[in-house]
Protein backbone atom coordinates (compact mmCIF):
# COMPACT_ATOMS: atom_id res chain seq x y z
CA UNK A 1 0.00 0.00 0.00
CA UNK A 2 1.44 3.48 -1.22
CA UNK A 3 1.00 5.79 1.84
CA UNK A 4 1.32 10.23 1.36
CA UNK A 5 1.49 11.59 4.43
CA UNK A 6 1.05 15.09 3.63
CA UNK A 7 1.01 18.84 5.05
CA UNK A 8 0.40 22.18 3.93
CA UNK A 9 1.76 25.71 4.46
CA UNK A 10 -0.15 28.74 3.49
CA UNK A 11 0.94 32.26 2.49
CA UNK A 12 -1.36 34.16 4.79
CA UNK A 13 -4.27 33.72 7.52
CA UNK A 14 -7.38 33.55 7.86
CA UNK A 15 -10.01 36.60 6.90
CA UNK A 16 -13.06 37.26 8.87
CA UNK A 17 -15.11 34.76 7.78
CA UNK A 18 -12.39 32.05 8.37
CA UNK A 19 -12.89 30.60 4.72
CA UNK A 20 -9.93 27.63 4.31
CA UNK A 21 -10.29 28.30 0.58
CA UNK A 22 -9.83 31.57 0.60
CA UNK A 23 -6.10 30.82 1.27
CA UNK A 24 -3.43 30.74 -1.09
CA UNK A 25 -0.76 27.47 -0.72
CA UNK A 26 2.53 28.40 -0.33
CA UNK A 27 3.98 24.68 -0.54
CA UNK A 28 2.96 21.11 0.77
CA UNK A 29 5.24 18.23 1.97
CA UNK A 30 5.25 14.94 1.57
CA UNK A 31 6.66 11.29 2.92
CA UNK A 32 6.20 9.14 0.51
CA UNK A 33 5.98 5.56 1.51
CA UNK A 34 6.88 3.63 -1.46
CA UNK A 35 10.55 5.89 -1.65
CA UNK A 36 10.54 6.54 1.94
CA UNK A 37 11.48 9.91 1.47
CA UNK A 38 10.46 13.28 1.69
CA UNK A 39 9.57 16.10 -0.82
CA UNK A 40 8.33 19.90 -1.13
CA UNK A 41 6.21 21.24 -3.82
CA UNK A 42 5.07 24.92 -4.65
CA UNK A 43 2.95 25.89 -6.58
CA UNK A 44 4.63 25.83 -9.97
CA UNK A 45 5.71 22.39 -9.11
CA UNK A 46 2.10 20.78 -7.82
CA UNK A 47 2.35 18.90 -11.46
CA UNK A 48 4.74 16.64 -10.03
CA UNK A 49 2.37 16.22 -6.94
CA UNK A 50 -0.90 15.18 -8.85
CA UNK A 51 1.41 11.67 -10.54
CA UNK A 52 2.27 10.92 -6.83
CA UNK A 53 -0.47 11.21 -4.90
CA UNK A 54 -2.52 9.88 -8.63
CA UNK A 55 -0.44 6.77 -7.60
CA UNK A 56 -1.40 6.58 -3.65
CA UNK A 57 -3.34 4.46 -2.01
CA UNK A 58 -4.16 6.05 1.04
CA UNK A 59 -2.95 9.99 2.23
CA UNK A 60 -2.42 10.81 5.87
CA UNK A 61 -2.77 13.99 7.69
CA UNK A 62 -3.85 16.15 10.21
CA UNK A 63 -6.78 18.28 9.75
CA UNK A 64 -6.22 16.84 6.29
CA UNK A 65 -10.10 16.46 5.12
CA UNK A 66 -11.19 20.19 6.32
CA UNK A 67 -7.64 21.68 5.73
CA UNK A 68 -5.16 20.69 3.56
CA UNK A 69 -6.85 18.39 0.85
CA UNK A 70 -9.67 21.63 0.20
CA UNK A 71 -6.87 23.50 -0.52
CA UNK A 72 -5.01 21.64 -2.65
CA UNK A 73 -8.20 20.90 -4.89
CA UNK A 74 -8.38 24.47 -5.88
CA UNK A 75 -5.29 23.83 -7.69
CA UNK A 76 -6.36 20.15 -8.92
CA UNK A 77 -8.09 19.44 -11.80
CA UNK A 78 -9.83 16.58 -10.52
CA UNK A 79 -10.86 15.47 -6.87
CA UNK A 80 -8.67 14.70 -4.48
CA UNK A 81 -11.27 13.52 -2.19
CA UNK A 82 -11.91 10.36 -4.02
CA UNK A 83 -8.56 9.02 -2.74
CA UNK A 84 -9.59 7.38 0.97
CA UNK A 85 -7.66 9.64 3.43
CA UNK A 86 -7.12 9.13 7.13
CA UNK A 87 -7.40 12.46 8.91
CA UNK A 88 -5.94 12.19 12.46
CA UNK A 89 -7.20 14.92 13.86
CA UNK A 90 -10.67 13.50 12.86
CA UNK A 91 -10.00 10.40 14.14
CA UNK A 92 -9.36 11.65 17.80
CA UNK A 93 -12.41 14.12 17.69
CA UNK A 94 -14.83 11.22 16.90
CA UNK A 95 -13.60 9.65 20.43
CA UNK A 96 -12.62 12.23 22.15
CA UNK A 97 -15.48 14.76 20.67
CA UNK A 98 -13.08 18.02 20.91
CA UNK A 99 -10.33 18.58 18.58
CA UNK A 100 -6.50 18.36 19.90
CA UNK A 101 -3.12 20.35 18.55
CA UNK A 102 -0.87 18.44 16.46
CA UNK A 103 1.52 19.51 18.96
CA UNK A 104 -0.29 18.07 21.91
CA UNK A 105 -0.73 15.06 21.01
CA UNK A 106 3.61 14.75 19.38
CA UNK A 107 4.45 15.55 22.89
CA UNK A 108 2.48 13.06 24.83
CA UNK A 109 2.66 10.22 22.55
CA UNK A 110 6.08 10.47 20.86
CA UNK A 111 8.06 13.02 22.82
CA UNK A 112 9.02 15.41 20.56
CA UNK A 113 7.53 18.92 19.86
CA UNK A 114 6.51 20.61 16.89
CA UNK A 115 9.59 23.08 15.72
CA UNK A 116 7.61 26.06 14.58
CA UNK A 117 3.84 27.15 14.37
CA UNK A 118 1.62 28.48 11.60
CA UNK A 119 1.41 31.95 12.53
CA UNK A 120 5.48 31.70 12.32
CA UNK A 121 5.32 29.98 8.99
CA UNK A 122 3.61 32.77 7.58
CA UNK A 123 5.87 35.40 8.57
CA UNK A 124 8.67 33.07 7.26
CA UNK A 125 7.57 33.18 3.91
CA UNK A 126 6.05 37.14 3.78
CA UNK A 127 9.91 37.26 4.65
CA UNK A 128 11.44 35.11 1.72
CA UNK A 129 12.67 32.44 3.95
CA UNK A 130 11.07 29.65 2.44
CA UNK A 131 13.53 26.68 3.50
CA UNK A 132 12.25 27.60 7.19
CA UNK A 133 8.92 27.01 6.02
CA UNK A 134 9.65 23.83 3.74
CA UNK A 135 11.94 22.01 6.75
CA UNK A 136 8.79 23.33 9.39
CA UNK A 137 6.18 21.55 6.71
CA UNK A 138 8.33 18.56 6.40
CA UNK A 139 8.85 18.41 10.07
CA UNK A 140 5.02 18.08 10.71
CA UNK A 141 4.95 15.47 7.98
CA UNK A 142 7.39 13.12 9.98
CA UNK A 143 5.68 13.66 13.01
CA UNK A 144 2.25 13.00 11.27
CA UNK A 145 3.80 10.07 10.12
CA UNK A 146 5.17 8.68 13.10
CA UNK A 147 2.02 9.08 15.20
CA UNK A 148 -0.34 7.39 12.49
CA UNK A 149 2.61 4.29 12.77
CA UNK A 150 1.99 4.75 16.16
CA UNK A 151 -1.83 4.65 16.51
CA UNK A 152 -1.69 1.61 13.61
CA UNK A 153 0.24 -0.22 15.87
CA UNK A 154 -0.90 0.75 19.59
CA UNK A 155 -4.59 1.19 18.33
CA UNK A 156 -3.99 4.78 20.71
CA UNK A 157 -2.51 7.67 20.82
CA UNK A 158 -1.64 10.02 23.97
CA UNK A 159 -2.23 13.80 24.76
CA UNK A 160 -1.78 15.83 28.08
CA UNK A 161 -4.59 17.03 29.61
CA UNK A 162 -4.68 19.60 32.71
CA UNK A 163 -4.29 16.12 35.09
CA UNK A 164 -1.74 14.44 33.13
CA UNK A 165 -1.51 12.32 29.99
CA UNK A 166 -4.31 10.39 28.65
CA UNK A 167 -4.53 7.82 26.37
CA UNK A 168 -7.30 7.49 23.63
CA UNK A 169 -8.50 4.38 22.24
CA UNK A 170 -8.98 4.67 18.27
CA UNK A 171 -11.34 1.88 17.49
CA UNK A 172 -10.78 2.61 13.40
CA UNK A 173 -7.32 1.43 12.64
CA UNK A 174 -7.79 -1.91 11.63
CA UNK A 175 -10.07 -0.38 8.78
CA UNK A 176 -7.79 2.37 7.87
CA UNK A 177 -5.44 0.43 5.73
CA UNK A 178 -8.12 -2.28 3.78
CA UNK A 179 -9.33 -1.43 1.06
CA UNK A 180 -12.97 -1.24 -0.32
CA UNK A 181 -14.65 -1.99 -3.61
CA UNK A 182 -15.11 2.14 -3.93
CA UNK A 183 -11.44 2.67 -3.20
CA UNK A 184 -9.83 3.56 -6.84
CA UNK A 185 -5.95 3.80 -6.04
CA UNK A 186 -3.93 4.36 -9.39
CA UNK A 187 -6.54 6.32 -11.13
CA UNK A 188 -5.44 8.76 -12.83
CA UNK A 189 -7.65 11.79 -12.25
CA UNK A 190 -6.38 14.73 -14.12
CA UNK A 191 -6.31 13.43 -17.45
CA UNK A 192 -9.66 13.91 -19.31
CA UNK A 193 -11.37 10.45 -20.69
Amino acid sequence: MRKITLDIETTGEFGANNDVLALDLAVVCIHDSETDSFACFTQNELPSLWQILERSDLIIGYNSDHFDIPILNKYYTGDLTRIKSVDLMKEVKEVLGRRLKLDNIAQATLGCKKSGSGLQSIAWWQNGEYDKVKQYCTDDVRITRDLYDYARKNKSIKYADYDGVREIKLPNTASWEKKSKDDQSALTHTLPF
